[in-house]
């Protein structure tokens, strides 16, 4: 790339009058520096809506003046103006609704209605209080951000110490003339002498790179998220959840089903896991627990952090983004995180399953494709997308259930044994939840672990002696022999009666068979090797 091109782009960038500013000190750069963007070719560069959109962020997050930055520095581990308005950046980007339709706000308030009708049957909580929004991705990130902050402060209080800790004790002959900008790049940026402490800089770069790295995730997941408990736990204000209905329509297009359909299946999930946290007042405060638990355990290898600092190329956020991802500088867990991550898991699925349990009993009689979208939830959750992934790298943390499939299995069995009440009670205390049943392995036989963390030592049981894997295949190696000559059909009422009986096969083993040998070529992966897949994810 010649220097005429990298004239043309800082114009684009910054605009006629501040981009020849830019020109005239990227001219007075040394030969090197000049060489080495030029080397780098157009396709590297930002693109100028990109650096705008940057710009404007910075701007927002109080990033102006140099007393700006000084009181970013003072004020925590996160920018969270800055994480805000990047996320908001990246939905104007990709053009997303501005606003929601009256078509669809009041498609929303109907199914949600439908939906609470159909969980009245099967629950015995009642309605969360208020009304279930239906949100805009910009919406769902001006509810959301916040949340995201509490739970990802503890860990960027960490990775800030260590950054300032490296600097001050390992880089004592750092030379200040080296921070020539706050931005190292094409245009350097004088700092003023309250910012020229590389100690005090290192700070501001940290809180600084957290908000950016939060901000581009949070953007992300708001392409994805299509209610308020996508993630399991309440992320939103409204104890009633919300909905976003751009993304339950990408969503049903993907899937090729009726819009009102996936809808539906999306607000019986929002209402039962509403249902669940506003009568559960103890849920949301362990999971805190838990999350702070662990967090407040992250130790960083200063090692670590000195060499993702060697090796970045400027001393800037984006170059120091390494030395802020956990799974670069983050130490081993200790028992009592492990024990934490473990409970919270457990928690998770549990919350989870109950929640399967119950969308599948509320709607199996309204819903046509119910197990195909309760398929597509089930591995959604177990693996995550790329922004979840994102927030793990920051956080640490895991929010993935990967025994959901034997938490829902569980859930069934305590309603056809305890009824709708029985099963529900157990969430009047965390001692009277039931506990996952666990693996037998070499060193720990015949014990299993509640959702407190705490292992205990019971006797065998259907629970917990049983490998239900196993027994799941055998049941679907026997239903697939029989499907073609005994087919039952979704619609059929008697199949769904027959979901009550305790001695009956799982729900969603009836169903998936019977649509495998009904449509070979509908593209959908058969029960059994979806069992399979869904196990190896959760061993990974």
């Amino acid at each position: 790339m010649d220097e005429n091109a990298i004239h043309q782009w800082l114009i684009e960038c910054f605009g006629p009058v501040q981009g020849e500013l830019a020109w005239s000190q990227f001219s007075q750069l040394p030969e090197s520096i000049r060489s080495q963007m030029a080397a780098q070719g157009a396709d590297q560069l930002p693109k100028p809506a990109e650096v705008q959109a940057l710009i404007q962020a910075f701007t927002a997050g109080g990033l102006n003046t140099p007393a700006d930055m000084q009181a970013q520095a003072d004020q925590g581990p996160i920018n969270v103006a800055l994480a805000k308005n990047i996320a908001l950046g990246r939905t104007r980007a990709d053009q997303s609704d501005t606003t929601v339709t009256a078509e669809d706000s009041d498609r929303v308030a109907r199914v949600m209605s439908e939906a609470n009708l159909w969980l009245d049957t099967v629950c015995a909580f009642d309605p969360a209080p208020g009304q279930t929004e239906a949100l805009t991705r910009a919406g769902w990130i001006e509810g959301s951000i916040d949340a995201w902050v509490k739970f990802a402060s503890p860990v960027a209080q960490a990775v800030s110490d260590a950054l300032t800790s490296v600097i001050s004790q390992r880089f004592q002959g750092f030379d200040q003339g080296e921070i020539s900008g706050m931005f190292a790049g094409p245009v350097p940026i004088p700092l003023p002498d309250n910012l020229k402490d590389p100690t005090t800089l290192m700070k501001l770069l940290g809180n600084t790179s957290f908000a950016m790295q939060l901000g581009q995730a949070a953007g992300e997941l708001a392409k994805e998220v299509r209610g308020g408990f996508d993630q399991g736990i309440p992320l939103l204000k409204n104890p009633a959840g919300a909905l976003i209905p751009q993304n339950i329509k990408a969503y049903a297009k993907s899937l090729e089903l009726d819009l009102d359909e996936v809808t539906r299946y999306m607000a019986l999930k929002e209402a039962a896991h509403a249902r669940l946290y506003a009568a559960v007042p103890w849920l949301m405060p362990r999971f805190e627990a838990l999350i702070g638990k662990y967090a407040r355990g992250v130790s960083i290898d200063l090692d670590a952090v000195e060499d993702q600092l060697r090796d970045a190329e400027q001393i800037n956020p984006e170059s120091i983004a390494g030395a802020i991802n956990l799974s670069n500088v983050g130490i081993e867990d200790t028992p009592e995180q492990k024990e934490a991550l473990h409970s919270l898991g457990d928690l998770l699925a549990l919350v989870d399953g109950w929640v399967d349990c119950v969308v599948w009993n509320a709607g199996m009689a309204h819903l046509p494709h119910l197990e195909q979208l309760r398929e597509m939830t089930r591995r959604e959750r177990a693996v995550g997308g790329p922004a979840e992934q994102t927030f793990e790298s920051l956080l640490g943390l895991h929010l993935h259930p990967k025994r959901l499939r034997e938490a829902a299995d569980l859930w069934e069995r305590i309603t056809a044994d305890e009824g709708v009440q029985g099963r529900d009670d157990h969430w009047s205390h965390p001692d009277l939840l039931p506990s996952l049943p666990v693996k037998e392995d070499a060193d720990q036989v015949g014990t299993s672990t509640s959702a407190d963390g705490q292992s205990e030592q019971k006797a065998d049981t259907p629970a917990t002696s049983v490998d239900w894997d196993a027994e799941l295949d055998k049941l679907l190696n026997a239903e697939e022999k029989d499907s073609s000559a005994n087919p039952i059909t979704p619609a059929d009422p008697d199949a769904s009666n027959d979901q009550e009986h305790p001695d009956h096969e799982a729900p969603g083993d009836q169903k998936s068979a019977d649509k495998d040998s009904k449509d070979p070529d509908d593209g959908q992966p058969d029960q059994d090797d979806s069992d399979k897949g869904d196990s190896d994810i959760g061993q990974a």
